[in-house]
């Protein structure tokens, strides 16, 4: 096990739906549990988080603790990979995807405990062209969802107005024909995993940090009612949730929609198709709970 680093900076995004109320508790709780703070940053505007991360990371400070949502995290890693420091994370947002895949707590005291106690990681990202991104970029409804869904609905209400508004935006969706390397089928979603959740739900199970390959996850069919049932037999563990899907594997897949889409990275709206999904194997450390054995 290779031990984290005791000194670390703190960015936290204060307009994601927790950070501005936590910013100050997060931080008092860090140094009791022996996490020297060089610097703090609490970021209200959001076009001033990736500079401010830079900055911090232009020292080499041995680690970063972000705190955000999915989106504030994804738009992160790409600045770590050209540093040896450890990327920590206060999962602070409403899905909280990525931390669930690397099994960190998602209260502030357990997510601290992780950064006092676990240890350093080496994981893959997946790549939607030359973007880098931790957990899942996705084609379909999600996109839509982004772009449309108002900051303070998310904010107040939590996943409850998330899905709320999910529910609203269904109605505006249409399928769409994607092909991956030569093989062309009709789908409803489109998810491109580094990592098992999107949404706060373990959908894609195959996908892991340390695999080495990108998994691609088309959910079948021509009509909008096949989303729901993929989605509810993912939700209810049901055996049938498979066959709602078709999976590609691989280190790099060239993805193709007809007509061409927005591509959601980490819950923002980053790329459209075409576009190619790819692997960056074991590029950043990372800040994990101890593994068992």
């Amino acid at each position: 096990m290779k031990a984290l680093p005791k000194t670390a900076a703190l960015v936290v995004n204060a307009r994601s739906r927790k950070g501005r109320d936590l910013f100050a508790e997060a931080g008092a709780k860090l140094q009791a549990r022996g996490i020297a703070l060089t610097e703090t940053h609490a970021v209200r505007d959001p076009e001033q988080l990736q500079p401010t991360i830079r900055r911090v990371l232009a020292s080499d400070p041995p680690m970063v603790i972000v705190g955000g949502g999915d989106g504030t995290l994804s738009s992160a890693v790409d600045d770590f990979v050209a540093h040896d420091t450890v990327f920590a994370l206060l999962p602070l947002g409403t899905a909280n995807s990525f931390a669930r895949t690397l099994g960190i707590p998602l209260d502030l005291d357990g997510a601290i405990e992780v950064i006092a106690s676990g240890e350093r990681r080496r994981i893959d990202l997946g790549m939607i062209d030359r973007d880098y991104f931790a957990n899942a970029a996705a084609i379909g409804i999600a996109p839509l969802i982004a772009e449309t869904i108002p900051h303070h609905l998310k904010r107040h209400l939590g996943r409850i107005g998330y899905l709320s508004w999910a529910a609203l935006q269904f109605l505006r969706f249409r399928p769409f024909k994607l092909t991956v390397g030569n093989e062309t089928v009709d789908a409803v979603e489109v998810r491109i995993a580094n990592g098992r959740f999107h949404g706060g739900t373990e959908l894609v199970e195959d996908a892991r940090l340390d695999s080495g390959e990108i998994v691609v996850q088309a959910v079948l069919g021509d009509a909008r009612h096949r989303l729901v049932w993929s989605w509810a037999a993912s939700l209810l563990k049901l055996r049938a949730r498979r066959r709602t899907v078709r999976q590609f594997h691989g280190a790099e897949l060239r993805i193709v929609t007809d007509p061409p889409l927005p591509i959601s990275i980490d819950g923002e709206v980053l790329a459209h198709t075409p576009c190619t999904a790819r692997v960056a194997q074991g590029i950043i450390e990372v800040a994990a709970p101890r593994r068992q054995g």
